[in-house]
């Protein structure tokens, strides 16, 4: 590991956390150098929905090496790209009635971001834009106005602007409605704050904690954008593609986004990619107005076009709910005994998480699972979140033997408690049921 403490920046952050040498990935494993499998239930923070190396888009990338295919375009029309926005209008768009153009943006999700702000910002004419606490959008500047971690925006060097920051679902308990608190800002002139150009949310926090927005709330926040003149944008980019179950995170909230951001699993890969959807009257960019070098990765699009074929029927869906299901019973069982408050299970189909009241908990039972070798991150203005999110492909074999890992964990780092007699051994909860 010397090579990496000696000439990479200090800003790395995930090999602190998993300190070894990666080689080689198989489906659910990462392989070190050494040879040992670790279960990945990270998925390259959302990067690898289908896994390490599918087989099938493994074998498109390499017929496409093989015959010399275009590597780099800009926006050239390439018939990588064509194949692509073929595929994605015909198994995506067109089976749920959407109506989008697809801007290709730089290769990562804060490019996507950055572009539907500057977007919302020309079509209306508007400055500011309405987020929420706890979310997390990128870290390039525009993005990084709009995200909650104060850790996250201290790099920021300078002041952010343009946004206003209101409480997510949740944020003052259940019984409160936060959006009361934001329309009643909106409606009142004497409030100080003016007429957003966008309001950008994430179904899931999965970055925040792993909160989720209630399908009712989604659809009246959309309800105050369309009465207020503002734009709705989903930041899809973690939780889309299939993790929370269908193709889009916002599909069963029965809400129409005017612009969604993608990126991480859109290549099908981890190929970088990041795009853009239009509701098609607002694309009033001008040619070039907003680019980038990298935008047309044509290697994303094939593997991107090969990945679609997942969602020909509602088999994946349909097996991310069931897998999520059971996720949810087992994390449940395992903070069954916990005092009152002490732990609650949280998330939506392969999206999941246990939050602790003492954070020390989550990021102890990560190490401890690294060290018996799974691989789960923590997430959460504390990190007080152990966040599970395994590849959607996982086999019920792999997913139960990583969550018996986990509960293994849990019990190493509860064994050390000073109120151990308060909670339960974990094995005694880690039925396979």
């Amino acid at each position: 590991m010397h090579v990496f403490e000696d000439l990479e920046s200090n800003v790395r952050s995930y090999s602190r956390s998993f300190p070894a040498v990666f080689e080689r990935g198989e489906g659910c494993h990462l392989i070190t150098e050494g040879g040992r499998r670790y279960l990945d239930f990270w998925s390259g923070a959302g990067a690898l929905n289908y896994g390490h190396n599918p087989p099938r888009l493994q074998r498109r990338l390499v017929e496409y090496l093989e015959r010399g295919g275009i590597l780099h375009s800009l926006d050239l029309a390439t018939v990588a790209k064509r194949e692509f926005l073929e595929r994605f209008a015909a198994l995506i768009l067109a089976p749920r009635g959407l109506e989008y153009r697809v801007q290709f943006t730089g290769p990562t999700g804060t490019n996507a971001v950055e572009a539907a702000l500057k977007l919302a910002r020309k079509v209306t004419g508007r400055t500011s834009v309405v987020c929420f606490t706890n979310a997390y959008h990128g870290v390039t500047l525009g993005a990084l106005a709009m995200t909650g971690s104060a850790a996250k925006r201290s790099g920021a060097g300078l002041p952010l602007h343009d946004a206003v920051r209101m409480p997510f679902d949740g944020y003052f308990g259940h019984d409160i409605d936060t959006l009361d608190y934001l329309e009643a800002f909106l409606d009142d002139s004497g409030s100080g704050i003016d007429l957003p150009a966008a309001f950008i949310v994430e179904t899931v926090q999965a970055e925040g904690g792993v909160k989720i927005a209630s399908y009712p709330w989604l659809r009246r926040l959309q309800e105050i954008a369309r009465r207020s003149g503002a734009l709705l944008i989903v930041d899809d980019i973690q939780t889309g593609c299939g993790r929370t179950g269908p193709f889009f995170s916002f599909e069963e909230a029965k809400i129409r986004p005017d612009l969604v951001c993608l990126s991480k699993s859109i290549s099908g890969c981890g190929l970088p990619m990041a795009l853009v959807l239009i509701r098609p009257d607002l694309d009033i960019w001008k040619p070039g107005e907003h680019n980038g070098t990298f935008r047309g990765n044509n290697l994303a699009f094939v593997a991107g076009a090969e990945a679609l074929t997942f969602w020909e029927n509602g088999h994946l869906s349909a097996e991310v709910v069931r897998k999520g299901d059971l996720v949810q019973k087992r994390l449940e069982a395992l903070v069954h005994h916990f005092p009152p408050g002490a732990a609650q299970v949280r998330g939506r189909g392969l999206l999941r998480g246990i939050a602790f009241q003492d954070p020390t908990i989550a990021t102890r039972t990560a190490a401890a699972a690294f060290a018996g070798g799974l691989i789960v991150e923590t997430a959460g203005s504390a990190d007080q979140v152990v966040k599970v999110m395994p590849p959607l492909i996982i086999s019920d074999y792999d997913l139960l033997a990583g969550l018996d890992l986990l509960a293994a964990s849990l019990e190493e780092v509860l064994a050390s408690c000073p109120h151990r007699e308060k909670v339960p051994a974990a094995h005694a909860l880690a039925g396979r049921g």
